[in-house]
């Protein structure tokens, strides 16, 4: 601001009116593009149409109970205007900082789904990493951009930690892109070594084509990717719902694994200590091939389990195939042996399970069992009445 802009406010405010110096305050900071005070501006100006003190433009606590619903609409009118703002001039971080606070991540979402995936960000497109990954506003586009920039190992760094917060559909589609990524590296690597002794090999082979009758690929203990970063998308691809083409893909990639020298081949945790083919069982579940030896492994491996304490980490991945698969009863029936003491926390309700199974008698009897009145009160009003009206 110059001395001529404080000298204005001033001749406006003694002939014209406070109102008439708001008004020029706040045509100055859009012309200048100072937003974060345009927004305390326009807030003063509302506070100041209401006689209520100015000196915390942002505050509520020196606003009277008769004016909040009014200054509140105010303060969320100029948040969604200020974070436009700065989204139109390409500053989405402080956009953000506006528009998480009234809830509408919509304009960032899509600001970020329209900027070009580079291989370089500065510090600004850092943050909007952040955000569209680690605050869930458009974490597809994070991934995509952080597997662009900083490589397949940070990526899955970055996806590990955020991957607990994100919902379903942003689970799988984030593991879609994993999936693509590491088998089209995974695929580009063993396709250059066949090409070595077989030039004319078709370009467009899956790895399954490349692989098959080509043990000698694998001689030696020699792999075509890091081993971890495979281990690590195969176990994002858990969360991929079907149907997705990336399903087939990421059997191919534990065919691959299962091929590795022994000592390459690492142990997950249970059900997955032997880690391709408990894997390869999975997606046949997921795929629907051959379900019941796949379930049959799963069943298995929690009858063998001797540890309690472990026995609901192995319930928890065989009950979410039997969901998948549509056995629900089934699956009630295990989470009622083994899930039951589990919070909603760890993404899985028993009270919802049965709900979608249709078995809120089941329910009802486990919180009789449980002695949770409350619960059980809850299952019972819940069922459908059997009491019928007497003619």
């Amino acid at each position: 601001m110059s001395e001529a802009d404080y000298t204005q406010l001033e001749e406006l405010s003694a002939s014209e009116g406070p109102d008439a110096a708001l008004d020029r305050l706040i045509e100055l900071l859009r012309e200048q593009k100072a937003y974060h005070k345009l927004f305390d501006a326009t807030l003063i100006r509302k506070k100041q149409s209401l006689g209520l003190p100015l000196s915390r433009p942002t505050s509520f606590d020196d606003v009277p109970e008769e004016h909040r619903k009014e200054v509140e609409d105010a303060y969320v009118e100029a948040a969604r205007e200020i974070g436009k703002l700065f989204i139109a001039d390409g500053d989405i971080p402080s956009a953000w900082m506006y528009l998480q606070v009234i809830r509408e991540p919509e304009p960032v979402a899509e600001a970020i789904d329209a900027l070009p995936i580079a291989s370089d960000y500065d510090e600004a497109s850092e943050n909007v990493m952040q955000i569209a990954l680690f605050e869930r506003v458009h974490p597809l586009k994070g991934v995509k951009m952080i597997l662009r920039s900083h490589g397949m190992c940070n990526t899955i760094t970055s996806l590990d930690q955020a991957m607990g917060n994100l919902s379903v559909e942003q689970r799988s589609d984030c593991a879609k892109i994993m999936v693509q990524e590491l088998y089209r590296d995974l695929t580009e690597s063993v396709r250059r070594q066949v090409q070595e002794k077989m030039p004319l090999i078709e370009p467009s082979a899956s790895l399954r084509e490349l692989l098959t009758g080509r043990d000698w690929l694998l001689e030696g203990g020699n792999y075509h990717i890091d081993v971890s970063h495979l281990s690590s998308v195969v176990r994002f691809a858990r969360s991929i719902e079907s149907p997705a083409d990336e399903l087939d893909l990421v059997l191919q990639l534990c065919d691959y694994g299962e091929r590795l020298d022994s000592q390459l081949q690492y142990p997950g945790e249970p059900p997955f200590e032997d880690f391709y083919p408990a894997h390869r069982y999975f997606f046949h579940v997921i795929l629907g091939k051959d379900v019941d030896t796949a379930l049959a492994y799963f069943r298995q491996k929690l009858d063998d389990e001797p540890d309690e304490h472990d026995k609901p980490l192995l319930a928890y991945v065989l009950v979410d195939l039997l969901v998948r698969s549509k056995q629900l009863d089934e699956a009630v029936e295990v989470a009622a042996e083994h899930l039951t003491g589990l919070g909603n926390d760890v993404g899985f309700s028993f009270a919802e399970l049965c709900a979608d199974a249709g078995r809120l008698d089941r329910l009802a009897e486990v919180m009789r069992d449980k002695e949770d009145i409350v619960g059980f009160a809850a299952a019972l009003l819940a069922q459908p009445s059997t009491v019928s009206a007497s003619t």
